[in-house]
């Protein structure tokens, strides 16, 4: 006999539906038998599909010969997200299943007894579903509210072989999982308060400026002078995403493995912080089959990069186009996958080896020679692409006495939160590949709501910026862009010279 039922497969953060065809004949020689280019993991399911098909009450077929038939046959399946549906072909072929599958798809790994165990990837799996037709899903229970933000789709939570056995026979059946509901949020890092940082109120405000807008940042000074800390700080100031950007992240961590079972939508903003030791592919992704990144976890979010010069120069190398382009793509020789890379870089320096250069306080004892090449280690293209570069001094001992509080973190978060909302008003898309910020204006965008919102004096201030600081094409539509943000900020339409002469300001140390 011959059933048919659906899965899907992950490529990349995109799914496809998979057919699972199981054909089941009489032999002497009782066999099982899985194609259409299974991993390991894939080639290990018959034994624990048979396993759970003894031990949940059912009957193995005996002294057959099975053939599983995963199509596409030149789709490459991995994982053991194939378990589930493979079973229920089986059952179905054996007669012991007796139901309409066409519009359903099945996901779920099984452990020996029977029990349904949670997989990754279950959201874009299931929008995948829904995009093919299909109007069921069945999901391990963990899965289900991830799977459950796909409204159009019914999900039933399956625990069990046994109990979705009895389901499709009619017996008991499974509770529809109500759509996009009783999800949590997995906890994501919300940062420190900008509250309990005393002083450095310039690198705050430079900080403020770049969540505004979404800029990236590169803040230099001696150790021990607050920079993690005010990196670390930055999530506390950052607005929630949309619905859009939510389901765009939550589809990035789903496929990660990096969302808990029984979590939702990730609606806080990742921040991620890899330490300098990362790889190349660590940093964008990579594998036989490609997986996400740092810079693609960290999409709608921030990256920081702490001790930016102990990265290696390849590392930094592959920031260039991602930061650029906002997506970055990894090729293989069977396939090739776009993944989204827009966030918001934060790195943090010190101004040379021992980290005292210029410190009025203590003196460096790095030779010149040394400065020099720990300043090379990041190249010129990569600082080209920096919007705000910040020194950040040591604090003085008054501030660091003081007991009154800053300006909290909520407070700065309404401005920006403001702010995000004129850009939002202005473009009128954060869908992906959309503009949502000032930072991600094109050519045709910074010369309509930058360039030609110049006031007079603005124009001529910024004239003889990009003259004297010999500003390249790349970095003149940076400034315009700040300049926006900052003006935004203000709440001016026009852009005005201080708000050129502040955009400016966070480019003297580009050089």
């Amino acid at each position: 006999m011959l059933a048919k039922v659906y899965s899907c497969a992950l490529i990349g953060l995109e799914g496809e539906l998979v057919e699972v065809e199981v054909d089941i004949s009489r032999a002497q020689l009782p066999n099982t038998a899985i194609v259409g280019l299974p991993d390991a993991a894939v080639q290990e399911a018959k034994e624990r599909v048979r396993a759970a098909i003894r031990n949940g009450g059912l009957t193995w077929p005996f002294n057959t010969r099975i053939v599983v038939n995963l199509a596409p046959a030149d789709l490459r399946k991995e994982g053991p997200s194939y378990d589930l549906p493979i079973a229920v072909g089986v059952l179905a072929a054996s007669g012991q299943i007796v139901a309409d599958l066409e519009d359903a798809v099945f996901i779920g790994e099984l452990s020996l007894d029977g029990d349904v165990r949670a997989v990754h990837g279950v959201l874009p799996m299931v929008a995948l579903a829904r995009a093919r037709g299909k109007k069921r899903a069945f999901v391990p229970a963990a899965n289900a509210p991830e799977a459950a933000l796909v409204r159009e789709v019914e999900v039933f939570p399956v625990s069990s072989l046994a109990s979705l056995t009895s389901h499709l026979l009619g017996a008991v059946p499974i509770e529809r999982f109500p759509p996009g509901t009783g999800a949590t949020e997995p906890e994501l890092y919300r940062g420190t308060d900008f509250a309990d940082i005393v002083g450095q109120e310039h690198v705050k405000r430079a900080l403020e400026v770049a969540a505004a807008g979404g800029h990236n940042v590169i803040m230099r000074g001696p150790p021990g002078s607050g920079k993690t800390l005010l990196a670390r700080a930055v999530p506390s100031i950052l607005p929630p995403m949309s619905t859009t950007e939510a389901l765009e992240v939550t589809r990035i961590y789903s496929v990660a493995a990096l969302l808990p079972a029984g979590s939702g939508l990730v609606t806080t903003r990742p921040f991620r912080a890899p330490h300098h030791t990362i790889s190349h592919a660590g940093l964008v992704g990579g594998g036989t089959m490609p997986r996400p990144g740092e810079i693609t976890l960290c999409h709608r979010g921030v990256l920081f990069l702490d001790e930016l010069p102990e990265f290696g120069p390849q590392v930094l190398e592959v920031l260039r186009q991602p930061i650029e382009d906002r997506v970055v793509t990894i090729s293989r020789a069977r396939m090739s996958v776009t993944f989204p890379a827009n966030f918001s870089l934060i790195a943090a320096m010190n101004p040379c080896p021992c980290g005292y250069y210029g410190d009025p306080a203590r003196e460096c004892s790095c030779p010149p020679s040394a400065v020099s090449r720990y300043q090379r280690r990041i190249s010129g293209p990569l600082l080209d692409r920096i919007d705000l570069f910040v020194d950040v001094p040591r604090v003085a001992y008054e501030k660091l006495a003081s007991t009154a509080k800053a300006e909290p973190s909520a407070t700065v978060a309404a401005r920006v939160h403001q702010t995000r909302a004129v850009q939002r008003a202005r473009f009128g898309d954060c869908g992906p590949g959309g503009t949502a910020l000032n930072s991600e204006m094109n050519a045709s965008q910074v010369r309509d709501h930058a360039q030609l919102q110049l006031s007079d004096d603005a124009g001529r201030l910024l004239r003889l910026a990009v003259e004297q600081l010999n500003l390249s094409a790349r970095a003149f539509h940076r400034v315009l862009k700040l300049a926006r943000t900052i003006a935004d900020l203000a709440g001016s339409d026009r852009i005005e010279q201080p708000h050129v002469a502040e955009s400016v300001q966070y480019r003297e140390r580009a050089e």
